[in-house]
Order: C-alpha cells, then structure tokens, then sequence
C-alpha cells in the first residue's frame, strides 16, 4: 500500500500550529514526529495518533477504538483521530499535545 501523498500534506497542514512535524515513511504508511517522538501515523487513509491512560477517554467520548495489528495480534497505543478533530486545527494541536505528552511519558529511551 503507497502512501497518499495529499492525505500526508493535509494532516501536516492541520498541525502546522502544533509546531513542526516531520513525516517518515514507513512499512507503507507514514510516521508523524515532533522532536523525533513518533506521536501520529497514517495507514491507508486513518490518520492515528498516540494513546494512554490519560487521554483514552478522549478517544472513547468520540467512538474511535485502538489500532489492531493482525500480524502481532495485538491493540497498539494508536487511536483513530475523529474527522471533525482532523479539519479543527485548534483542536488538532490539542490532540496533537496530548498524543506527544503520551508517547514522551511511554518511550523505551
């Protein structure tokens, strides 16, 4: 699966007031880095980002669920961002911080 190159452009748009992300490709999708902290990543056309116990319930208020790897048969800490959350930049950079704040507090470093 290639990576859709306009759906890459528009989410780093969106987040152009969280500051500035860096986009690497990856097993056919798309990373999304602040600082070299992986918080986001496109797969197919969900963008996701990342989850833990103190912003799940953000995720859960808006119905989205975990990403669920079928080759690992396991959830992973990926959320599926809601539509009207991704077109709200002000509300993208929130998310956005709040992802970065979990994928900080849960790296292997």
């Amino acid at each position: 699966m290639a990576v859709n190159e306009q759906q890459v452009q528009f989410i780093q748009d969106q987040l152009t007031d969280f500051g500035e992300v860096d986009v690497k490709k990856m097993f056919g999708g798309a990373g999304f880095y602040k600082d070299g902290t992986m918080f986001g990543m496109l797969a197919g056309e969900t963008f996701r980002m990342r989850v833990d116990e103190q912003n799940q319930n953000d995720y859960e208020k808006a119905g989205m669920s975990q990403y669920f790897n079928k080759g690992k048969k396991k959830g992973m800490p990926y959320w599926e961002v809601p539509a009207d959350v991704l077109e709200d930049r002000s509300a993208l950079k929130t998310w956005a911080q709040k992802a970065f704040d979990a994928a900080q507090r849960n790296s292997k470093s």
